[in-house]
């Protein structure tokens, strides 16, 4: 190598301080200080803390919010191996800062913003029609539970957004009513308690007990839903079970031997297609089984011709197999798509589920016309039983038949059965005229004591009575109250609510639907005026996600904040970084 550049040093510089920075976090949380002043880069030698010191100019602020976004993204391992631009802006900023000892460390700064953002964030969702939240558990890597929860709502401009509201450190046993305890108290601190419309989670008792103990409509998590599904029907199937574990085999073989993985490659480059890697199965995905057998279905020649040159007891798949596989492919196809699809999170999702149920129906009665195999047919027959019976299950469910129907893509469209559709729009009818109860009470008319009491009028008459005789005081008394009778009628009139509600949800559903590839909530956007009631009724369903895969992604990421060489994160910094990572 060359002499050091000016770049190296100041990379090895970044790298150095880096590593300081993870140790105050991480290892050193109790004793170990690190922040940064206004100036150039130099370290102290033999100072034990390092930590910031506030510049007194207007521009140390900035610096230190710029290098705490910069520090946030690199505390990922996403984030390590960052690109030559990356760089260079860590480079400049990190030109403003100086190491020095003092009182202000990165963990004060990571709760200052934490606070700034957690505050900005609960303003959002508290000017929120209403809300739909997911939660989820989480393991860490030193066996530490955690309990997350996001918040998915639609804001003032008519779009969906998700937040992180917390992940809270769960040391207790994972009982329902430790869940709902914990539960009850985030949304008590975030002020929405009275705003959320739905719990989504996944199909564990605790976590629907806790639901149920909280008293709000609870939905299970279609992405479990589809995953428990595909997988008993799979394991059904004798013949298809056999072929799951000799393709596991290959595939473990292929990814374990470095000898394999290059004859594989060689063979993929003579035959001029892409040099691609088998796919192993997890056994809490089914979408990983449908993968692995994709991949070795579509790399069967490469993988045929590999296993045959190489030393290796291995059977292959034979012909018969593969076209077992490809008729398993061709049934399990449309529940990939419809995972996929459904594991959205900038899109309203929610009002998908019980039409995607019914394509899947549908799909399945396409499919069954190009099966020959034994295995694919009874794949198929366990697959259409189940999906039958989840559906109607769906389809009882009041949040997701309101979203539904308030959905203009499908309305009616979106149920296979009738009378279901016939239950929905009742339940529709009915949220609507609890709607227009609250919001639209008629005025009050005059009170009996004022109907009651002598105007000036009916006064000058029973003066004029005593005087002038009877017949002054019909003539003053009918001339001061001829409107009488009409107004106490319009005062004491109502409105029927029903009869509003079964016309506004008539003329929304006689109209005709939109395309599915257009945005429901610009269409509510256009017409709030039209249907004002439901539309305050879509700004409480349509913002409910069909799966809870938003709080596993939180999770995700906070796999990568809590590396092993970052095993020693305090919970309490683990919280905010986790909730930082997500709303920044």
């Amino acid at each position: 190598m060359g002499p050091a550049t000016p770049m190296r040093q100041r990379m090895r510089q970044v790298r150095r301080a880096k590593r300081r920075a993870d140790a105050c976090i991480g290892l050193r949380e109790s004793r170990d200080r690190y922040s940064y002043r206004i100036g150039h880069v130099t370290c102290i030698s033999g100072a034990p803390n390092c930590v910031y010191k506030e510049a007194h100019t207007s521009t140390g602020f900035i610096y230190q919010k710029q290098f705490l976004n910069i520090y946030q993204r690199l505390t990922n391992s996403s984030g390590i191996m960052e690109p030559p631009p990356a760089k260079r802006k860590v480079s400049a900023v990190w030109d403003h800062f100086d190491l020095l000892s003092e009182n202000k460390t990165i963990k004060q700064m990571v709760a200052k913003k934490y606070e700034e953002e957690k505050e900005r964030v609960k303003m959002e969702v508290q000017q929120a029609v209403a809300v739909s939240i997911t939660a989820d558990m989480w393991t860490s890597v030193n066996m530490e539970a955690y309990l997350a929860l996001t918040c998915h709502y639609i804001n003032e401009n008519l779009q969906l957004c998700t937040s992180v509201l917390g992940v809270k450190y769960f040391p207790q046993s994972h009982t329902a009513d430790n869940l709902a305890q914990v539960k009850r108290g985030m949304m008590e601190d975030w002020a929405i308690t009275n705003k959320v419309k739905c719990f989504v989670t996944d199909a564990a008792p605790n976590m629907i007990a806790s639901t149920r103990q909280l008293q709000i409509r609870h939905s299970i998590c279609i992405a479990h839903s589809l995953n428990l599904l595909v997988r008993k029907s799979c394991d059904q199937v004798p013949t298809l079970t056999s072929i799951r574990h000799k393709a596991r085999n290959i595939v473990t073989y292929f990814r374990s031997s470095t000898t394999a993985k290059e004859k594989l490659a060689q063979v993929q480059q003579q035959m001029g297609r892409p040099t691609l890697k088998l796919i192993n199965e997890v056994p809490t995905r089914w979408n990983s089984t449908y993968e692995m057998l994709s991949r070795l279905h579509d790399e069967r020649e490469p993988v045929w011709v590999s296993l045959a040159s190489l030393n290796t007891v291995l059977t292959p798949l034979t012909a018969d197999e593969y076209t077992i596989i490809g008729e398993t492919l061709l049934v399990l196809a449309p529940f990939h798509q419809a995972t996929v699809e459904l594991s959205e999170e900038r899109r309203v999702s929610g009002s998908k589920v019980i039409p995607m149920m019914k394509m899947l129906y549908f799909a399945l009665e396409r499919s069954a016309l190009t099966l020959h195999t034994q295995a694919a047919i009874h794949l198929h027959e366990h697959l259409k039983h189940r999906v039958t019976d989840t559906a109607s299950n769906l389809e009882s469910l009041s949040v997701m038949t309101l979203a539904t129907l308030l959905d203009p893509r499908f309305k009616s469209l979106g149920f296979r059965s009738s009378s279901k559709f016939n239950e929905a729009v009742t339940r529709l009818r009915s949220e609507c005229a609890s709607v227009i109860g609250r919001t639209n009470e008629p005025q009050p008319g005059p009170s009996s004591q004022q109907l009651s009491a002598p105007t000036s009028g009916m006064l000058f008459s029973i003066i004029c009575m005593l005087f002038f005789g009877n017949h002054v005081l019909k003539c003053h008394f009918f001339s001061d109250n001829l409107w009488q009778d009409f107004d106490i009628e319009v005062g004491r009139q109502t409105t029927s609510a029903t009869a509003d509600a079964i016309q506004e949800v008539q003329r929304y559903l006689a109209e005709g639907n939109i395309a599915r590839s257009q945005d429901p909530l610009k269409y509510w956007d256009n017409h709030k005026s039209l249907y004002p009631n439901l539309f305050n009724l879509a700004l409480q369903f349509l913002c409910t996600p069909a799966s809870s895969v938003p709080c596993e992604r939180v999770f995700s990421a906070a796999g990568e904040i809590v590396s092993k060489k970052r095993n020693r994160l305090n919970f309490k910094t683990l919280e905010k970084l986790i909730f930082l990572n997500k709303n920044l």
